[in-house]
């Protein structure tokens, strides 16, 4: 015969701490290596805006950044994106990158946990039932 599972309150399972997002909107690193190359698009897949990229024949796409696959060689690497004006994925070989910048908006920055937790214990605080907390609107 199986036991019943234990009752378990959510209001005292430990929470785990979120972490901080770097601000990096604005940001235009400089590429002085294939190293730094590596490390800007990094975190541009790791970044939740618009970034440009500005190719070495001077084309320049506005994209959001959505897979990447480090190579050998910065030839044999590339970043996967969807590109403001055209419907479908797209992909470029970091060799071809000669400027990226983060000029969209960080759909991320601000939108910590913590900030979530706070209002909810504000509303049950307060004695309100079925408490629900919803995303906030993406602008």
């Amino acid at each position: 015969m199986s036991q019943p599972a234990p009752v378990v309150n959510v209001d005292e399972l430990e929470v785990m701490d979120g972490f901080a997002h770097e601000n990096l909107e604005g940001w235009i690193p400089e590429l002085a290596s294939d190293e730094d190359l590596r490390v800007a698009l990094e975190k541009a897949f790791d970044y939740r805006g618009d970034i440009t990229l500005t190719l070495k024949n001077g084309q320049r796409v506005d994209a959001y950044i959505f897979n990447r696959i480090s190579g050998k060689s910065l030839a044999d690497s590339y970043v996967q994106y969807f590109a403001a004006n055209a419907p479908d994925k797209r992909k470029v070989s970091y060799a071809d990158i000669a400027l990226i910048e983060f000029t969209g908006k960080d759909r991320a920055a601000g939108k910590h946990w913590e900030a979530w937790m706070k209002k909810y214990a504000e509303k049950k605080a307060a004695g309100e039932k079925n408490i629900a907390l919803m995303p906030e609107a993406l602008d």
